[in-house]
């Protein structure tokens, strides 16, 4: 879009996510046609105010967002002496934790050749990971279906956290040792790392994938490894992992075509490609994860690392957007040991009116069974997944 000063300028929807009430603007807030609404450090104390904004259509020049998001993963590179786990800052529930977590990764794969300690510090940060992930799986696994207001330009680092945490979900179903765990929680964080930004181009994107955007898709594996390797990284699972991790048994993935596939790389590539599916892009319509489980069963032949999946993620995951037969819409929270029956809160009433107090049901029981997926997503625009799980409150220690 051409602004009135004649440059060109791409806009973002305004997240809500990242305006409160008492803080001070970090862009400038501008309308459809670009026009400045409210400039950058502008305080927001009045809700009328913020949810008028919202509603009329607010949004930010995707530079803008860049900049500052680079200015804030050096600042805390800075104050962190490089540890990305320290660079996470005070927290106070859960969810600012996940929020976190793109941010420290960031900071973790910034000129790793240049880090002596590298390798200790992917470690450090994939053990917190997983205590994050172990205050709540539900909570983890929610993050990864509900992503309706990503960040397009974040969405290389986005992905990587959460199919690392599909790698915890299927290698301990597996009841694989902590090492091995640890091997494919690193791996799924770094396969993709030379090739974020170019991830963060293409999702956003508004085109299809150019000729000198798939060439450099096809040698990201070898590339990282390479990179992984010059950081110090000796760990033979962890690079097979990341080299093999497009590969097919058949021999048709890249970058080789080899059909000697390490079960590192089976279970990373089918976490992988099934985040890609869930995942909303400017070209790509999330899959539902109903339809997104049946593909995967379906093309692993049902078998472990997808039946794993089956097992752990849900017919129904925490996240789902479905109906229920008492009419109802709500969102699944929580898992069951029926995969189909999962705990689901209500944000409609049985006429399908939206509701200011979300009711969870067990849809075990034959009144609030789901009877298929909900269509109507204006109604998940501005759901704070508090509404949903309370606070959330996070430990002082994690």
């Amino acid at each position: 879009m051409e602004s009135k000063q004649g440059g060109f300028v791409k806009l973002l929807r305004l997240p809500a996510s990242k305006v409160r009430l008492g803080m001070s603007l970090p862009w400038n807030v501008r309308d459809e046609h670009c026009e400045l609404l409210l400039s950058k450090g502008h305080l927001v104390i009045d809700q009328h105010m913020l949810d008028a904004l919202l509603l009329r259509g607010a949004f930010v020049d995707e530079e803008e967002v860049r900049a500052t998001v680079a200015e804030a993963a050096a600042q805390k590179l800075l104050i962190s002496g490089g540890d990305p786990v320290k660079s996470m800052g005070t927290v106070t529930s859960v969810f600012e934790l996940w929020d976190q977590t793109t941010d420290a990764l960031k900071v973790l794969l910034h000129d790793t050749a240049n880090q002596a300690d590298f390798p200790d510090r992917m470690q450090a940060f994939a053990l917190h990971l997983v205590k994050i992930f172990d205050l709540d799986p539900d909570i983890a696994i929610y993050r990864s279906v509900r992503q309706d207001n990503a960040q397009h330009f974040y969405y290389g680092y986005t992905h990587a956290v959460l199919t690392a945490m599909l790698c915890i979900l299927i290698s301990r179903h597996l009841n694989w040792p902590t090492d091995s765990i640890m091997s494919l929680v690193k791996a799924a964080l770094t396969m993709n790392m030379t090739i974020f930004e170019l991830q963060g181009q293409m999702a956003s994107q508004d085109f299809p994938m150019r000729d000198k955007q798939r060439a450099a898709l096809q040698i990201h594996p070898a590339q990282a490894v390479e990179v992984l390797e010059k950081s110090g990284v000796v760990d033979v699972d962890w690079l097979t992992a990341v080299a093999q991790h497009h590969e097919r048994s058949d021999g048709t993935g890249y970058p080789t075509g080899c059909k000697d596939i390490s079960e590192f790389a089976k279970a990373l590539r089918i976490a992988d490609v099934f985040m890609a599916k869930v995942t909303p892009r400017t070209l790509h319509i999330a899959v539902a994860p109903k339809e997104a489980i049946t593909q995967l069963y379906r093309d692993d032949k049902g078998g472990p690392l997808s039946t794993a999946m089956i097992k752990e993620f849900g017919i129904y995951p925490p996240g789902d957007f479905v109906k229920l037969a008492s009419g109802e819409l709500g969102i699944v929270v929580k898992r069951t040991e029926n995969a189909r029956a999962p705990i689901v809160a209500s944000i409609t009433d049985t006429a399908g009116h939206p509701v200011a107090k979300t009711v969870r049901h067990d849809t075990g029981q034959t009144q609030y069974a789901i009877v298929g997926e909900a269509m109507d997503k204006i109604l998940l625009k501005r759901l704070a997944p508090e509404r949903l799980y309370g606070f959330a409150s996070a430990p002082k220690q994690v």
